[in-house]
C-alpha cells in the first residue's frame, strides 16, 4: 500500500480526492433522506432524484476544480480548506434545490440544508480518516524518529502540533526548566523536567531533542545543547518565528565590541605628518600582507601616496582579501598595488620581485606567530621566521632597497618558546646586516599583542561566548601588554620614517593588562554575566586551564632599562646586545643543519646557547650596539 500511495502524483491523488467526493454526495443525499420525516420512503425518494444527481455532481466537480480542493494535501487540510468545503457543499445543496423546482421531486426547504450539512460533514470526516489512514502506512513502512521537545512555551507547542502530522516524526515529550509547567499535559504530550533527560531518553526511546526556546540567549542555548550532546544526543535548535520572517537574523546576534573597548585607556591616533614622506611616491613591498598587522600596514602605507604597493603574502586567501579591498582604492589614487604569492624563504622569488618592482621600502610583517602552533612545530616556524627574514633582508639590500623595516614582538624578550627565540634570532640578523651595510636602512620596532588580530584573545573569546563558554585563560595572574592594530601600525610607520639604522624601536603599549579582568570586560560587554562560586546563576563561566608550553607570566618590551627617547612620545629606543658576524654565521649555519636534519633538540640547544634567557650562556653582555 505504501508503494502504491508514494508512486502516485499530486495529479493523481487529486483524482481519487475528487472521485470520493462524487462517491460522497449520493450517500449523504440517501442519508438525508434516511433521517429526515418525508412523504415517501428514503430509498423511494433517492430514486426519484437520481435524474437529478448528474446535474448536481457535475456542478460540484466543477467548482471544487476551480477552487483547487482535490489539491489540497491531508496534512495541509484546515480552516481554509474547511470553508472550501463548505462552500463545495453549499452550491451542490443549491444547484439540486433549483433543479427539482423546476423538475421535481418537491421536497421540503430544510431537506436540502440538511443535506449541505451532511455532505460538509462527510467530506471532513473522510479527509480525517483517510489522513489517519495514510500516516499509519508511512508508519509501518517508514522508520520513524521519536524526538523530545525541549521548551514547552509557544514555539515548543506550536512545533508539536506541527510534527504530529508529520509522516516520519513522533514527538514524544516536553521538557522545560519552568517548574509551573512540569508534571502538565500539553497536546496529550506531558511536560518533565529537564533533570529527568536521561531517564526519558531510555525508557521512550529518544532520537533527537528538538531545541524550541528562541526566547533564550546564545549562551543559554549553546549551554542545554553542549549538555544535550553529552548525552550521545542529536540536537537540533528551532529558530524564532521573527527570525523566520526576516525581523531578526538567523545567525547569533552577538555584535563584537571595538577592539580598543578593552584598552582601559584611550587609543591613540598618531597621525603620520612628516613621516609619510618616506613611503609617498616610493615602491613599498610588504610580506605578510594578509595578515592583521599586514593588511593594517597595507592600508595605510596606501593612504602616504606610494607609486606602487606590492602585496607579498603566502596563503592565496589573505592575498586574495585584502587585494580586493585595496586594488579600487589603488586604482582612484593611481597607485599600482600587485599581489605577489609566495614565500619569503625563497630566495629566487624574493629576488625576482624586488628587482621586477624597484622596491624601495620592505615592510617585513610576514611571520608564524601563534606561539602554541610554533612550539609544537618548531622546525617549520623557526625556518620561516629566521630564513624567511634573512633572505628577505640579504636581498633587499643587494637590490638597494633605502628602507627595511622588521616587525617584531615582546615574545622575543627573553624568550620561553620557539616563536619568541625565532623573532629574536630574526632582530639578531637584522641588527647584524644593519651593523655591516652603508646603503640600506634596517631597523626594527617591537611591540605587545594587538587587539582583534588573528589569535589574539579578544576574537577568541568572543568565539568562545557565542558558542555559550566556557572562556579559557590560562592563569589568574597572566597579564600581556595591548594596543589597537590601528596604533601599532601608526608607530611602527613613524618609527620606520625616523630610522637610521640598526635601532630596536619599542612602542609604549601602556601598562600590562591582566587577562582575567579582560576576559570579563569581555563577557559583559556581551550582554552576558560571568558565572562563578559567587554568582552560580551567571551566564559564561571563567575555566583557568594553565599556562601553555612556552607560555610567561608576564612578558616584556627590553632586554635592559636603557631606554632612549626619539622625536616621538610613544617611541623609544633601546640599547641591547648584539651578536658579531662570526657569531651570526655560526647562529645560522647550526640552525641551517637542524633544520635540514630534522632534527629539534638540536634546533632547542641551539636556541638556549645563542638566545638570551633561554640558557646560561646569554648573550646580553657580548657587545653593546
Amino acid at each position: 500500500m505504501f508503494d502504491l500511495i508514494s508512486r502516485l502524483s499530486r495529479k493523481q491523488k487529486s483524482y481519487v480526492f475528487l472521485a470520493l467526493d462524487v462517491v460522497l454526495c449520493p450517500l449523504a443525499l440517501l442519508f438525508t433522506f434516511t433521517v429526515q420525516p418525508l412523504p415517501d420512503p428514503a430509498l423511494t425518494t433517492f430514486v426519484l432524484m437520481l435524474p437529478v444527481l448528474p446535474y448536481a455532481l457535475l456542478a460540484m466537480a466543477g467548482l471544487s476544480l476551480w477552487l483547487g480542493l482535490p489539491l489540497i494535501q491531508l496534512n495541509a487540510y484546515e480552516r481554509h480548506a474547511m470553508m472550501l468545503t463548505a462552500l463545495v457543499a453549499i452550491f451542490t445543496a443549491t444547484v439540486m434545490a433549483m433543479i427539482t423546482y423546476v423538475v421535481g421531486p418537491k421536497l421540503p426547504p430544510g431537506t436540502y440544508v440538511v443535506f449541505a450539512l451532511v455532505y460538509f460533514l462527510s467530506m471532513v470526516i473522510m479527509r480525517a480518516v483517510l489522513l489517519q489512514l495514510v500516516l499509519m502506512i508511512y508508519r509501518s513502512a517508514m522508520p520513524r524518529c521519536r524526538v523530545l521537545i525541549y521548551g514547552a512555551g509557544a514555539t515548543g507547542t506550536q512545533l508539536a502540533q506541527a510534527l504530529k502530522s508529520h509522516g516520519g516524526i513522533d514527538p514524544v515529550a516536553f521538557v522545560d526548566d519552568n517548574t509551573s509547567l512540569q508534571g502538565v499535559t500539553l497536546l496529550g504530550l506531558p511536560v518533565y523536567a529537564p533533570s529527568r533527560i536521561p531517564e526519558i531518553v531510555e525508557s521512550r526511546y529518544i532520537n533527537r531533542v528538538l531545541l524550541a526556546m528562541p526566547s533564550q540567549g546564545v549562551a543559554k542555548q549553546a549551554q542545554v545543547t553542549r549538555r544535550l550532546q553529552a548525552m550521545g544526543l542529536e540536537v537540533q535548535v528551532l529558530p524564532s518565528f521573527a527570525q523566520l520572517i526576516g525581523e531578526e537574523e538567523l545567525v547569533d546576534k552577538l555584535t563584537p565590541a571595538p577592539a580598543q573597548t578593552f584598552l582601559n585607556r584611550d587609543s591613540h591616533d598618531v597621525p603620520l605628518n612628516t613621516a609619510s614622506v618616506s613611503y609617498q611616491g616610493r615602491v613599498v613591498l610588504v610580506s605578510g600582507a594578509g595578515g592583521s598587522i599586514g593588511s593594517e600596514l597595507s592600508r595605510q602605507v596606501l593612504a602616504c601616496g606610494p607609486t606602487k604597493l606590492v602585496l607579498y603574502e603566502l596563503s592565496e586567501l589573505a592575498l586574495y582579501t585584502i587585494h580586493q579591498e585595496l586594488a579600487p582604492l589603488g586604482e582612484e589614487l593611481g597607485i599600482e598595488v600587485v599581489p605577489v604569492l609566495g614565500s619569503v624563504t625563497d630566495p629566487r622569488q624574493v629576488r625576482q620581485v624586488l628587482e621586477r618592482h624597484q622596491v624601495q621600502v620592505v615592510l617585513h610583517a610576514a611571520a608564524y606567530k601563534h606561539v602554541p602552533l610554533v612550539e609544537a612545530n618548531p622546525l617549520p616556524g623557526l625556518a620561516n621566521n629566521v630564513f624567511g627574514t634573512q633572505t628577505l633582508a640579504r636581498l633587499a639590500e643587494q637590490a638597494g632597497v633605502e628602507r627595511f623595516i622588521l616587525i617584531s614582538s615582546d615574545k622575543a624578550v627573553r624568550p620561553t618558546n620557539v616563536m619568541g627565540a625565532s623573532k629574536r634570532i630574526a632582530e639578531l640578523l637584522v641588527q647584524d646586516r644593519a651593523s655591516r651595510t652603508s646603503g640600506t636602512i634596517f631597523t626594527m620596532v617591537r611591540f605587545g599583542n594587538v587587539l582583534g588580530s588573528s589569535g589574539s584573545v579578544v576574537p577568541l573569546f568572543q568565539d568562545q561566548i557565542n558558542r555559550g563558554g566556557p572562556v579559557t585563560v590560562t592563569d589568574p595572574s597572566v597579564k600581556r601588554y595591548f594596543m589597537t592594530i590601528r596604533e601599532a601600525v601608526q608607530l611602527v610607520l613613524q618609527a620606520g620614517a625616523e630610522a637610521r639604522g640598526g635601532e630596536v624601536f619599542v612602542l609604549d603599549m601602556g601598562k600590562p593588562i591582566s587577562i582575567l579582568q579582560l576576559a570579563r570586560q569581555v563577557i559583559e560587554s556581551a550582554g552576558y554575566s560571568v558565572r562563578d562560586e559567587d554568582h552560580p546563576e551567571g551566564d559564561i563561566e571563567i575555566k583557568i586551564i594553565g599556562l601553555r608550553p612556552g607560555e610567561k607570566m608576564e612578558e616584556e618590551l627590553t632586554l635592559s632599562d636603557s631606554l632612549a627617547t626619539t622625536n616621538h612620545p610613544k617611541i623609544f629606543c633601546a640599547r641591547e646586545g648584539v651578536l658579531s658576524e662570526i657569531e651570526v654565521a655560526a647562529l645560522l649555519r647550526g640552525l641551517r643543519q637542524a633544520v635540514v636534519s630534522g632534527d629539534e633538540a638540536a634546533l632547542r640547544l641551539l636556541i638556549r646557547r645563542w638566545v638570551e634567557g633561554n640558557g646560561e650562556d646569554t648573550i646580553g653582555a657580548r657587545k653593546t650596539s
